[in-house]
């Protein structure tokens, strides 16, 4: 049940990330010049945009959490699920999305922020042992992600709730 989580929430947001709006203009003209036909496709091409954007939060330190605090109570209310894909953060916003990526090996998960922490000198975020999964830290304890928020265009804050 809890991967067919995963490859729901996964799905939904590489929908999200395919999914793009593109603003179709045609002018009433009877008989237009290649010029102009060509003029207007680029004005098309130029107004398409992304739903999504990565706004690159730099590197931050991290390390992960799970057992000792899995049926918790986190900071927003929920109950912690060491197996979600869940992060906490000092100063976030509950609710805001992270890409973390890390550099070593290259892999990559999306976030939730539920909770605060983490409460060590130096760290900056703390994820779930299946984000620490699948981002291959688990040994390691601690190592340094790229961290980049995803923002909804149109959306001034993206709040997405998954229990």
């Amino acid at each position: 049940m809890k991967s067919l989580t995963k490859v729901l929430m996964f799905s939904f947001l590489l929908f999200l990330a395919g999914f793009t709006a593109v603003n179709e203009f045609v002018p009433e003209v009877e008989t237009p010049k290649i010029e102009e036909e060509t003029t207007l496709v680029n004005d098309v091409i130029n107004q398409s945009s992304t739903v999504i954007n990565y706004i690159d939060k730099g590197t931050m330190r991290a390390s992960w959490y799970g057992p000792r605090f899995h049926g918790r109570m986190t900071a927003n209310g929920e109950t912690f699920d060491q197996e979600a894909l869940t992060a906490a953060h000092r100063k976030l916003r509950f609710g805001t999305l992270l890409r973390l990526t890390n550099p070593e090996n290259n892999r990559m998960v999306i976030v939730r922020i539920n909770d605060r922490g983490p409460f060590i000198h130096g760290r900056h975020i703390d994820v779930s042992k299946a984000a620490a999964e699948e981002l291959g830290m688990i040994q390691k304890g601690v190592t340094r992600l790229n961290v980049e928020q995803i923002s909804l265009k149109g959306v001034n804050f993206p709040v997405i709730s998954f229990n």
